[in-house]
């Protein structure tokens, strides 16, 4: 196992071949994929042909972003993914921070525990100047997540979803956090 990541309670890992009953399975939660399909599972063989060769592909990649599985440390258990990379045409100075997790394992801080050590590592070691993570408006949960790991609301935006989504008429929500902002909140802590 690859570790990429770990925190006090998780071990973010490269993905592999071996994970797409996984991401079936996270996928196929129509709870976790509200925010995202309308609720839709995504099908076996868009996980098998696209989803995990996209994530596989990204190690390839030097620069050190991509896509982790997010393992429990005290059970090995999957309990979803985090991203963190450049937007498409993006450069590797502002990036994108994302998590898809289990239902199970809401409510317990594990998006906000994965994404700090995400935005720590980005900061400290892969030169990034900015992170940002959006969300849809009505998504309380998951904005909630990125106030907790220390973004700011930067915007209200909307964007055309291929699906129906409900609450999509209040638009999206981009928050962000720049590495000068980030250091001075940690020497306020120190």
């Amino acid at each position: 196992m690859q570790v990429f990541l770990e925190t006090e309670r998780l071990i973010l890992r490269r993905f592999t071949e071996a994970d797409v009953d996984n991401l079936v399975a996270l996928d196929g939660d129509p709870e976790v994929m509200r925010f995202i399909t309308g609720g839709r599972a995504t099908p076996r063989h868009v996980i098998e042909h696209e989803t995990l060769p996209a994530f596989l592909r990204y190690y390839e990649r030097p620069d050190g972003f991509g896509f982790w599985a997010a393992i429990e440390k005290a059970g090995g258990e999957f309990l979803g993914w985090f991203h963190f990379r450049p937007p498409p045409g993006g450069g590797p100075d502002d990036v994108e921070l994302g998590y898809r997790l289990r239902k199970a394992a809401w409510g317990k801080g594990y998006a906000t525990e994965g994404s700090r050590s995400l935005i720590r590592t980005g900061f400290v070691e892969l030169g990034v100047r900015r992170v940002f993570a959006a969300t849809m408006v009505v998504n309380v949960a998951s904005r909630r997540v990125m106030e907790k790991a220390g973004l700011s609301l930067v915007r209200t935006f909307h964007q055309p979803w291929p699906d129906r989504i409900a609450g999509e008429e209040h638009g999206d929500v981009e928050y962000a956090l720049t590495r000068d902002d980030w250091a001075l909140a940690r020497e306020g802590r120190s």
